[in-house]
């Protein structure tokens, strides 16, 4: 295990590990990464957040990046040149200035609960003065909710570099269908480390986060 300011991870040694081929063929790939939607159950959720007078967008953010670190496929990413496992994944989340209607990107590391993350994450976006505070680091989750439109499908720009392994999430409008407030949830995934079994695992996991703040 080694350390890099602050963040524990694992070197994979590619001759023993089991993925290596799969992750090679994906890597050369024009387009690694591939985005999946699905819809999440967020009466539960919802109901959970207006009691505690939480921010959607930051519970949501906390909710998401809670349940992807419980994947351990989510935490690949390629450093370096080689291929590590991070034991933790902060976050980072675009907040809308409604002055000037343009987003800042601010990144917060995850916490305990979901309600000191919700008040960090409120503290630390509305002190950020500056809409880019510099690259991302490759060691968190990307959130950004697109909460006008209930979106069934969604795609990203692209910076043509192949080794960024960020996991982006997206969730847009939620509306009501049988009784039920639901909402669509998208990951962008870079195949090298993430197959749909994964994704299936990850929305199953989803759900049971988002179910759980009520029980």
């Amino acid at each position: 295990m080694q350390n890099i300011m602050g963040k524990s991870y694992q070197v994979i040694d590619e001759t023993s590990w089991p993925r290596a081929m799969h992750c090679a063929v994906f890597r050369n790939s024009i387009e690694p990464a591939f985005c999946v939607t699905f819809d999440l159950d967020v009466t539960n959720f919802l109901k959970f957040v207006r009691e505690q007078d939480y921010s959607f967008t930051l519970a949501m953010t906390y909710a998401a990046c809670h349940a992807a670190n419980e994947i351990e496929a989510l935490r690949y990413r390629f450093l370096d040149g080689q291929i590590v496992l991070y034991d933790r994944i902060d976050t980072a989340f675009t907040y809308l200035n409604p002055e000037t209607e343009l987003f800042k990107v601010v990144s917060v590391p995850m916490c305990e609960s979901i309600g000191e993350y919700a008040a960090l994450a409120r503290k630390t976006a509305d002190e950020q003065e500056a809409y880019f505070t510099g690259p991302l680091g490759n060691d968190v989750f990307q959130c950004s909710p697109l909460p006008w439109v209930s979106f069934t499908s969604i795609t990203h720009t692209n910076s043509g570099k192949k080794d960024n392994a960020t996991p982006l999430f997206d969730w847009g409008k939620y509306y009501q269908k049988d009784g039920k407030l639901m909402m669509p949830f998208a990951v962008q995934a870079h195949h090298s480390f993430v197959d749909g079994l994964h994704i299936g695992r990850f929305a199953e996991l989803m759900q049971r986060e988002l179910d759980g703040y009520l029980n």
